[in-house]
Protein backbone atom coordinates (compact mmCIF):
# COMPACT_ATOMS: atom_id res chain seq x y z
CA UNK A 1 0.00 0.00 0.00
CA UNK A 2 1.46 3.50 -0.81
CA UNK A 3 0.09 6.87 0.45
CA UNK A 4 -1.98 7.45 -2.04
CA UNK A 5 -4.07 4.15 -1.83
CA UNK A 6 -3.69 4.51 1.99
CA UNK A 7 -5.37 8.02 1.61
CA UNK A 8 -7.81 6.62 -0.54
CA UNK A 9 -8.66 3.76 1.87
CA UNK A 10 -9.43 6.40 5.23
CA UNK A 11 -11.01 8.08 2.72
CA UNK A 12 -13.72 5.84 2.33
CA UNK A 13 -14.21 5.52 6.51
CA UNK A 14 -13.57 9.28 7.59
CA UNK A 15 -16.05 11.07 5.34
CA UNK A 16 -16.16 15.25 5.73
CA UNK A 17 -20.17 15.80 6.32
CA UNK A 18 -22.46 17.10 3.50
CA UNK A 19 -22.59 20.37 5.66
CA UNK A 20 -18.72 20.74 4.38
CA UNK A 21 -19.16 20.59 0.75
CA UNK A 22 -22.15 23.06 1.08
CA UNK A 23 -19.81 25.59 2.73
CA UNK A 24 -16.57 24.72 0.53
CA UNK A 25 -19.14 25.34 -2.67
CA UNK A 26 -20.38 28.75 -1.22
CA UNK A 27 -16.87 29.78 -0.49
CA UNK A 28 -15.59 28.91 -4.03
CA UNK A 29 -18.63 30.49 -5.40
CA UNK A 30 -17.55 34.64 -5.99
CA UNK A 31 -21.44 35.51 -5.88
CA UNK A 32 -21.65 33.98 -2.03
CA UNK A 33 -22.18 36.63 0.41
CA UNK A 34 -21.19 36.75 3.73
CA UNK A 35 -24.99 36.08 4.83
CA UNK A 36 -24.95 33.06 2.64
CA UNK A 37 -22.38 31.62 3.74
CA UNK A 38 -23.31 32.24 7.44
CA UNK A 39 -26.84 30.51 6.75
CA UNK A 40 -25.24 27.38 5.88
CA UNK A 41 -22.85 27.25 9.21
CA UNK A 42 -26.10 28.73 11.12
CA UNK A 43 -27.62 24.93 10.15
CA UNK A 44 -25.10 22.90 11.90
CA UNK A 45 -24.92 24.32 15.95
CA UNK A 46 -22.33 22.27 16.84
CA UNK A 47 -20.16 24.19 13.99
CA UNK A 48 -21.48 27.71 15.01
CA UNK A 49 -20.74 26.66 18.57
CA UNK A 50 -17.43 25.46 17.76
CA UNK A 51 -16.52 28.73 15.62
CA UNK A 52 -17.95 31.49 17.83
CA UNK A 53 -15.71 29.74 20.81
CA UNK A 54 -12.44 30.14 18.57
CA UNK A 55 -13.50 33.42 17.46
CA UNK A 56 -13.89 34.48 20.81
CA UNK A 57 -10.71 32.89 22.38
CA UNK A 58 -7.17 34.37 23.02
CA UNK A 59 -6.25 32.87 19.71
CA UNK A 60 -7.46 35.69 17.97
CA UNK A 61 -7.19 38.36 20.35
CA UNK A 62 -10.27 40.57 19.25
CA UNK A 63 -11.39 43.12 21.41
CA UNK A 64 -14.74 42.96 21.43
CA UNK A 65 -17.46 40.23 21.65
CA UNK A 66 -18.34 38.25 18.44
CA UNK A 67 -21.83 36.96 19.04
CA UNK A 68 -22.88 35.84 15.66
CA UNK A 69 -21.48 33.40 12.77
CA UNK A 70 -22.04 36.57 10.43
CA UNK A 71 -19.93 38.94 12.68
CA UNK A 72 -17.27 36.28 12.71
CA UNK A 73 -17.31 35.68 8.75
CA UNK A 74 -17.48 39.59 8.79
CA UNK A 75 -14.83 40.26 11.81
CA UNK A 76 -12.32 37.25 10.54
CA UNK A 77 -12.63 37.02 7.27
CA UNK A 78 -13.92 34.40 4.80
CA UNK A 79 -10.78 32.73 4.51
CA UNK A 80 -10.02 32.65 8.25
CA UNK A 81 -13.59 31.13 8.65
CA UNK A 82 -13.04 28.87 6.24
CA UNK A 83 -10.30 27.46 7.42
CA UNK A 84 -12.04 26.91 11.30
CA UNK A 85 -14.77 25.00 9.15
CA UNK A 86 -11.93 23.02 7.46
CA UNK A 87 -10.36 22.43 11.01
CA UNK A 88 -13.62 21.26 12.68
CA UNK A 89 -14.44 18.94 10.08
CA UNK A 90 -11.70 17.24 9.61
CA UNK A 91 -11.13 16.55 13.39
CA UNK A 92 -15.09 15.57 13.61
CA UNK A 93 -14.58 12.83 10.76
CA UNK A 94 -11.59 11.43 12.88
CA UNK A 95 -13.97 10.72 16.18
CA UNK A 96 -14.65 7.37 14.91
CA UNK A 97 -11.43 5.68 14.71
CA UNK A 98 -10.94 2.57 16.53
CA UNK A 99 -7.75 3.82 18.65
CA UNK A 100 -6.79 3.48 22.24
CA UNK A 101 -7.72 7.09 23.70
CA UNK A 102 -4.04 7.79 25.13
CA UNK A 103 -2.81 7.26 21.66
CA UNK A 104 -5.64 9.60 20.10
CA UNK A 105 -5.47 12.35 23.38
CA UNK A 106 -1.51 12.42 22.18
CA UNK A 107 -2.14 13.17 18.45
CA UNK A 108 -4.38 15.90 18.91
CA UNK A 109 -1.62 17.52 21.66
CA UNK A 110 0.92 17.20 19.41
CA UNK A 111 -1.29 18.51 16.57
CA UNK A 112 -2.01 21.51 18.40
CA UNK A 113 1.09 22.10 19.44
CA UNK A 114 2.30 22.06 15.95
CA UNK A 115 -0.24 24.58 15.18
CA UNK A 116 0.45 26.68 17.87
CA UNK A 117 3.87 26.99 17.29
CA UNK A 118 3.53 28.02 13.27
CA UNK A 119 1.06 30.24 13.99
CA UNK A 120 3.19 31.94 16.87
CA UNK A 121 6.26 32.11 14.52
CA UNK A 122 4.54 33.23 11.78
CA UNK A 123 2.95 36.04 13.66
CA UNK A 124 6.55 37.10 14.90
CA UNK A 125 7.97 37.06 11.42
CA UNK A 126 5.04 39.16 10.24
CA UNK A 127 3.93 37.00 7.65
CA UNK A 128 0.15 38.39 6.41
CA UNK A 129 -2.28 36.41 8.81
CA UNK A 130 -0.60 34.33 10.69
CA UNK A 131 -3.84 32.63 11.84
CA UNK A 132 -4.18 30.71 8.37
CA UNK A 133 -0.76 29.01 9.27
CA UNK A 134 -2.55 27.28 12.24
CA UNK A 135 -4.44 25.21 10.05
CA UNK A 136 -1.21 23.70 8.45
CA UNK A 137 0.06 23.03 12.23
CA UNK A 138 -3.27 21.27 12.73
CA UNK A 139 -3.31 19.05 9.81
CA UNK A 140 0.01 18.58 9.29
CA UNK A 141 0.18 14.27 10.71
CA UNK A 142 -3.41 13.81 9.69
CA UNK A 143 -2.06 10.77 7.48
CA UNK A 144 -1.12 9.03 10.93
CA UNK A 145 -4.90 8.60 11.84
CA UNK A 146 -5.19 7.39 7.91
CA UNK A 147 -2.18 4.71 8.26
CA UNK A 148 -3.78 3.69 11.92
CA UNK A 149 -7.15 3.00 9.58
CA UNK A 150 -5.50 0.99 7.22
CA UNK A 151 -2.19 -0.82 8.97
CA UNK A 152 -2.66 -0.48 12.75
CA UNK A 153 -0.13 -2.75 13.07
CA UNK A 154 2.73 -0.44 12.17
CA UNK A 155 2.09 2.30 13.97
CA UNK A 156 4.05 1.20 17.45
CA UNK A 157 6.73 0.30 14.54
CA UNK A 158 6.93 3.49 12.98
CA UNK A 159 6.60 5.50 16.14
CA UNK A 160 9.44 3.68 18.24
CA UNK A 161 12.26 5.14 17.01
CA UNK A 162 15.78 5.76 18.46
CA UNK A 163 17.93 9.34 19.53
CA UNK A 164 19.73 8.56 16.44
CA UNK A 165 16.95 8.20 14.27
CA UNK A 166 13.72 10.48 12.58
CA UNK A 167 10.27 9.89 13.14
CA UNK A 168 9.61 10.35 8.99
CA UNK A 169 12.72 7.95 8.06
CA UNK A 170 11.38 5.28 10.58
CA UNK A 171 8.31 5.76 8.91
CA UNK A 172 9.60 5.19 5.34
CA UNK A 173 11.59 1.88 5.77
CA UNK A 174 8.75 0.65 7.83
CA UNK A 175 5.35 1.27 5.00
CA UNK A 176 7.70 2.60 2.42
CA UNK A 177 5.91 6.63 2.51
CA UNK A 178 5.55 9.25 5.42
CA UNK A 179 2.76 10.55 7.56
CA UNK A 180 3.59 13.47 5.50
CA UNK A 181 2.91 12.20 2.23
CA UNK A 182 -0.18 10.88 3.15
CA UNK A 183 -1.58 13.33 4.72
CA UNK A 184 -1.07 15.46 1.33
CA UNK A 185 -2.59 13.02 -0.26
CA UNK A 186 -5.76 12.61 2.26
CA UNK A 187 -6.32 16.35 1.74
CA UNK A 188 -6.24 16.22 -1.95
CA UNK A 189 -8.87 13.49 -2.18
CA UNK A 190 -10.95 15.80 0.22
CA UNK A 191 -10.27 18.22 -2.36
CA UNK A 192 -9.14 21.12 0.11
CA UNK A 193 -6.64 24.28 -0.99
CA UNK A 194 -3.26 23.61 -2.67
CA UNK A 195 -1.92 25.67 -0.49
CA UNK A 196 -2.19 23.55 2.53
CA UNK A 197 -1.57 20.43 0.44
CA UNK A 198 1.47 21.53 -0.89
CA UNK A 199 3.43 22.69 2.19
CA UNK A 200 1.79 19.48 4.17
CA UNK A 201 3.03 16.83 1.70
CA UNK A 202 6.50 18.46 1.55
CA UNK A 203 6.59 18.78 5.26
CA UNK A 204 10.25 16.36 5.62
CA UNK A 205 11.84 18.35 2.52
CA UNK A 206 15.13 20.38 3.33
CA UNK A 207 14.64 22.19 -0.09
CA UNK A 208 14.01 25.96 1.17
CA UNK A 209 15.32 26.92 -2.22
CA UNK A 210 11.74 27.24 -4.13
CA UNK A 211 9.64 26.51 -0.90
CA UNK A 212 7.22 28.77 0.46
CA UNK A 213 7.70 30.50 3.79
CA UNK A 214 4.20 28.40 4.76
CA UNK A 215 6.37 25.08 3.77
CA UNK A 216 9.63 26.42 5.70
CA UNK A 217 7.58 27.38 8.92
CA UNK A 218 5.73 24.06 8.80
CA UNK A 219 9.41 22.13 8.44
CA UNK A 220 10.32 24.04 11.28
CA UNK A 221 7.60 23.89 13.51
CA UNK A 222 7.07 20.38 13.47
CA UNK A 223 10.78 19.85 15.11
CA UNK A 224 10.59 22.28 17.19
CA UNK A 225 7.30 20.36 18.51
CA UNK A 226 8.67 16.73 18.19
CA UNK A 227 11.78 17.87 20.35
CA UNK A 228 8.94 17.85 22.86
CA UNK A 229 7.65 14.98 22.55
CA UNK A 230 9.27 11.89 20.19
CA UNK A 231 12.26 13.40 19.60
CA UNK A 232 12.94 14.03 23.49
CA UNK A 233 16.54 12.34 23.69
CA UNK A 234 17.51 13.75 20.01
CA UNK A 235 20.43 16.29 20.16
CA UNK A 236 18.06 19.98 19.22
CA UNK A 237 21.04 20.37 16.40
CA UNK A 238 20.12 17.46 14.94
CA UNK A 239 16.63 18.10 13.93
CA UNK A 240 17.03 22.17 13.63
CA UNK A 241 19.82 23.32 11.73
CA UNK A 242 21.63 26.64 12.21
CA UNK A 243 21.10 27.24 8.12
CA UNK A 244 17.59 26.83 8.75
CA UNK A 245 17.28 29.22 11.56
CA UNK A 246 19.72 31.72 9.76
CA UNK A 247 17.13 31.59 6.88
CA UNK A 248 14.01 31.91 8.10
CA UNK A 249 15.44 34.61 10.97
CA UNK A 250 14.38 32.64 14.10
CA UNK A 251 16.29 33.19 17.47
CA UNK A 252 16.75 30.57 19.88
CA UNK A 253 14.85 33.20 21.78
CA UNK A 254 12.18 32.83 19.51
CA UNK A 255 11.63 29.03 20.07
CA UNK A 256 11.62 29.02 23.38
CA UNK A 257 8.59 31.91 23.40
CA UNK A 258 7.10 29.84 21.02
CA UNK A 259 6.87 26.68 23.00
CA UNK A 260 5.90 29.30 26.28
CA UNK A 261 2.78 30.47 24.06
CA UNK A 262 1.66 26.79 23.69
CA UNK A 263 1.82 25.70 26.89
CA UNK A 264 0.01 28.89 27.83
CA UNK A 265 -2.70 27.98 24.67
CA UNK A 266 -2.64 24.35 23.98
CA UNK A 267 -5.56 23.59 27.03
CA UNK A 268 -8.27 26.14 25.60
CA UNK A 269 -7.65 25.14 22.20
CA UNK A 270 -7.88 21.07 22.57
CA UNK A 271 -10.90 21.99 24.99
CA UNK A 272 -12.93 23.31 21.90
CA UNK A 273 -11.30 20.77 19.03
CA UNK A 274 -10.63 17.90 20.79
CA UNK A 275 -12.04 18.01 24.43
CA UNK A 276 -11.40 14.59 25.51
CA UNK A 277 -7.74 15.24 25.16
CA UNK A 278 -7.78 18.13 27.24
CA UNK A 279 -8.77 16.24 29.97
CA UNK A 280 -5.06 14.90 30.43
CA UNK A 281 -4.74 18.56 32.00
Amino acid sequence: MNAFECAENAEEVFVLSDSFLRIKELIDNDSSTIDDIAEIIMLDPTLSITILKLANSSFFNYPGKIETISKAVLVLGITEVYNLVIAYFTTDAFKSITAAPEYIENFWEQAVDCALIIKFLGEELNVINAERLFILGLLHNIGELAVHQSMPGKIKACNSISDSEFPWEKQHSTIEFTYGECSGELLKQWQLPYSLIEPIRSQDEWDFEHATVEAKLLYLSKRIMLLNYQCKTHKPSSLITAEVLNDLNISPKMIVAANHFCNIERLSILSILSPGSAFVY
